[in-house]
């Protein structure tokens, strides 16, 4: 292994990754360099720095990546209003390809000759870093500890630890936790555990970033969204960034139990998998967005992204984001949002989000004068629907004829 001589690690400062640190360096005596991002994890990143030097790293990388993500990544898949197997709002997968990004260019910056993750060999965050990885850099060598050693249990990594002197915070030592958690700015995710029993109910204090909707308040809260091109860029009013406008709505929706979802999922390795969520902006955004192409957008432009839509969420799921497919998708659906422009006010109550209205002063498609219930002065003639709709039973008509 000695044609490795620098590896870029992406490094949290946790267990798992200050013992890949180790073994990095000590399988294949490289010198490790490692980059540690801030994408709203809600955690302060900089205790990683004060790791990684204790543990003799010379290259160090801290960077905070809150308004790349939301603005070039979480912004762009809500306007597609993706969702995978009708549930998942995509947290964890559409936070792989920035890390991916990242990775392989601080190992273009700091010549390294590979890269390496704490993805397992069972999920499908492996499978994310490294299509990312081979798309923008194609010749980058993978590390993958979890594929290679034999430190599969929760008492060899800190027999390992132990061994080697490598730091664990004492209240974690000797102590398995409960859940396997992932944060960012779009979710966090719940895994292991007594969640491994798919007809096991979560335990309420699981939940960080919500309160349950049997105890959010019972007056219901209202906030005026102001999309423009398809974006958030308001919130009563108040112009905000792409990282501002879901570290409020985090919050709002939090706040009145809004986002908590338990799935069982496809993995694209094969296995279905259990795990909760909480997307508090997320729930928000995907509603409010609809509501304001509801308004805005042509029919058949609304009815194509909508069959569209599984792919491109799947094409994320699956680690594909860098991929030409989905570069094709995201033209047509950054196209189509040209219009996408007004407010929409929302009402938060109780774990649910309602639309509470709705406007577009320059690019509302609804004609009042068309669609009342009232005299409508002669703005439609509705002897036109009978033509209509014999030429479209036509073909239905010569079928029953044939049958009888």
């Amino acid at each position: 292994m000695g044609d490795i001589k620098k590896v870029v690690l992406a490094y949290s400062g946790g267990l798992d990754t200050s013992i890949i640190l180790k073994w990095l360096e000590d399988v294949y005596g490289c010198e490790v360099v490692t980059f540690t991002a801030d994408i709203g994890q809600g955690e302060e990143v900089e205790p990683a720095r004060a790791k990684a030097e204790a543990m003799g790293v010379k290259e160090i990388f801290i960077e905070d990546l809150r308004e790349e993500y939301a603005r070039d990544y979480v912004f762009p898949m809500f306007r597609a209003n993706t969702i995978y197997e009708g549930e998942y709002l995509l947290g964890t997968s559409i936070a792989r390809p920035l890390i991916a990004k990242r990775l392989v260019e601080i190992a273009q910056q700091t010549g390294a000759d590979a890269i390496s993750h704490g993805a397992t060999g069972k999920g499908n965050d492996q499978v994310r870093f490294e299509l990312g990885a081979y798309a923008l850099m194609p010749d980058v060598k993978v590390i993958a500890p979890w594929r290679e050693w034999d430190l599969n249990s929760r008492e060899k990594l800190m027999a390992y630890a132990e061994e080697h002197n490598i730091p664990v915070d004492f209240k974690k030592k000797g102590k398995k936790s409960p859940y396997s958690m992932d944060a960012n700015l779009l979710h966090i995710s719940y895994e292991g555990g007594i969640l491994e029993d798919p007809w096991a109910e979560p335990e309420e204090d699981m939940w960080r970033w919500s309160v349950s909707p049997e105890q959010a308040p019972d007056t219901p809260t209202y906030v005026e969204l102001t999309f423009t091109k398809g974006d958030i860029s308001a919130i009563d009013g108040k112009a905000m960034t792409p990282a501002q406008v879901m570290e409020y709505l985090n919050k709002v929706g939090g706040d009145n139990g809004i986002g908590r979802d338990d799935i069982v999922e496809n993995r694209y390795v094969g296995m279905k998998s259990r795990g909760c969520y909480e997307t508090p902006a997320g729930t928000i955004m995907l509603k409010a967005h609809r509501a304001m192409e509801s308004l805005t957008l042509d029919r058949e432009v609304m009815h194509l992204k909508d069959e569209l839509m599984p792919r491109y969420a799947k094409l994320i799921y699956n680690g594909y984001w860098w991929s030409p497919e989905r570069h094709m998708l995201q033209k047509m659906i950054d196209a189509s949002q040209e219009t996408v422009n007004g407010i929409v006010r929302m009402k938060l109550y109780k774990g649910n989000v309602y639309v509470a209205g709705r406007q577009s002063a320059t690019d509302s498609l609804f004609d009042a004068n068309i669609a009342t219930f009232e005299d409508d002065a002669g703005a439609y003639n509705q002897k036109d629907a009978e033509g209509f709709i014999k030429l479209n039973a036509l073909r239905l008509r010569i079928a029953a004829k044939k049958r009888q």
